[in-house]
Parts: structure tokens; C-alpha cells; sequence
């Protein structure tokens, strides 16, 4: 329920846009009403994270077309904000810097990945996940950050150019869409913190690492992209928030047929 909320809030947030309500769509074979409980109660604090209010939504039972304990769930989030105020990359320049915040592990994407390579390995719920003292269950449904505050703290006080959620598609395909086609965004892949996870799926996987950044957020689920000055003012103002966010990368002008994102793994 966090999960599906913060899809769509997180969304809304890039553009600069205030969320004002959701609304969520439950449908199942069968009800089993305390799985939906506890679903919509995800889906409460999902909204009470992003200050949002759940204005209603719908369930719908729909025997034949679930097999027994499946369910689907889908919903939207409606956010406002000044025509002028709009956060669309169109003033991101040359020499602005990139800012990563980090995210809480697999923020609900590549899961279908997740699942053939969690099957693949042989390990079980309770098993630790490598270079932790967490287990797979717990790292592996962890619910994404929604990160309404520390836009919303941010914003009131300073400049921000462009903003990316990192969804699916992971760097190469989401950064690009803030991006005019004359600039192009450096990202320095050990300037930020990899959950182990990410290392876990990688190798298990017999993935590239820029396979796993077309695919995963490896550690970063969301961008700001703004000048200097401001990004040395919003660092502190992160940490005060308990938020972990680091300079990943700087906006470089982009030659002929380059990239628009390219990733250094030095």
C-alpha cells in the first residue's frame, strides 16, 4: 500500500506539485477482508507521509479472473502547483550539480528480475542477505521512501531546476527526461552508498553494472538538480533532515551523438 502510494506521490513531486489526494482501485476473486485491511492501511500511511488525503477508492470482486489470495491494485494521486512555480529541467545548465537521495532498496521496481533471480538462488525469507544483518524478507519488502518532505522543505527555500524519481528504467531512462538535448548529466557511480542488496542481485544475476542502473535505482531513488550554491546549501539541510543525500554527478555539455546520461565507474 506505501508502495503504490508513493509511485504516484513521488511522481507528482518532480514537477514541483503539492499532493492533494489519492485514490485507490482493490480488486480480488474473493474478498478477504483483513488482506484488504491491511492493505488500505498501507495505502493511509502512505498518504499521511505525503500529506495527502485518501479521498476514497473502490473494491471490486471479480471471481474467475484471480486465482485464490491474488489481488490487483492500482490508484492516483492529484497534486497542484503555480504555472510559474512548475519544476520542468528547462533551466538546468552547464556546471549544475546533481543530487542523489537515497532510497530505502528496491523502491517496488524490477521485481519481476527480483523474483526469477530470488528463485534461481535457492535462498529462503529468513535467509541474511550478504554484507548485513537484515534478512531477504525484510530487505526485499521494504517500502519505498516517499520523499514529500524534504521536496517540500526544500522548495520553500531554494532554487530547484530539475527533478527524477528513479523508477523503472532506472538512470539512463528517467534523468534524460528533465534534460534539454544540448546537456548531458556525468553521474560518479562511488559517490553514493550501494545497499548490499544491490551487490546481491548483481551478482547472482550475472549482471553489468550499467545493466543493474537500467533496471534499479542501486541506491538512489530520487534526484535534484540545481546550481553550486544552492547544492552546497541543501547537503546540511539533509543531514538535519536524517535524509542521506551526496553530490553524485555534475551537468556537462553534451557533443554529437552523446549519452545523455553517462555513468563513471572509476
Amino acid at each position: 500500500g506505501i508502495d503504490l502510494v508513493a509511485m504516484s506521490v513521488n511522481d507528482c513531486l518532480v514537477l514541483g506539485a503539492k499532493p492533494l489526494f489519492f485514490l485507490d482501485y482493490f480488486s480480488c476473486g474473493e474478498l478477504d477482508v483483513d488482506l484488504a485491511a491491511t492493505v488500505v492501511g498501507g495505502i493511509v500511511e502512505g498518504c499521511r507521509q505525503s500529506g495527502c488525503t485518501l479521498l476514497g477508492g473502490e473494491t471490486a470482486e471479480m471471481p474467475g479472473m484471480y486465482a485464490k489470495g491474488d489481488y490487483d491494485l492500482a490508484g492516483f494521486c492529484v497534486g497542484i502547483v503555480d504555472g510559474p512555480r512548475i519544476v520542468d529541467g528547462s533551466t538546468i545548465s552547464v556546471g549544475d550539480v546533481i543530487i542523489g537521495l537515497a532510497s530505502s532498496g528496491l523502491h517496488s521496481n524490477g521485481y519481476s528480475l527480483v523474483r526469477k533471480i530470488y528463485e534461481e538462488s535457492g535462498v529462503t525469507g529468513d535467509d541474511i542477505v550478504p554484507g548485513t544483518d537484515r534478512t531477504f524478507a525484510d530487505v526485499l519488502l521494504t517500502p519505498t521512501v516517499i520523499y514529500a518532505d524534504q521536496v517540500k522543505s526544500i522548495m520553500r527555500d531554494l532554487p530547484i531546476k530539475g527533478m527524477v524519481h528513479i523508477t523503472g528504467g532506472g538512470f539512463y531512462d528517467n534523468i534524460p527526461r528533465v534534460l534539454s538535448p544540448s546537456v548531458c548529466a556525468n553521474i560518479r557511480f562511488n559517490s553514493w552508498e550501494h545497499p548490499a542488496i544491490f551487490d546481491w542481485l548483481k551478482e547472482q544475476g550475472n549482471l553489468t553494472w550499467p545493466e543493474m542502473l537500467q533496471i534499479f535505482n542501486c541506491g538512489i531513488g530520487y534526484i535534484m538538480i540545481t546550481d553550486r550554491a544552492t547544492a552546497d546549501d541543501m547537503l546540511p539541510r539533509f543531514k538535519s533532515m536524517k535524509t542521506e543525500a551526496w553530490e553524485i554527478g555534475t551537468i556537462v555539455r553534451r557533443k554529437e551523438h552523446q549519452e545523455q546520461v553517462e555513468i563513471s565507474f572509476d
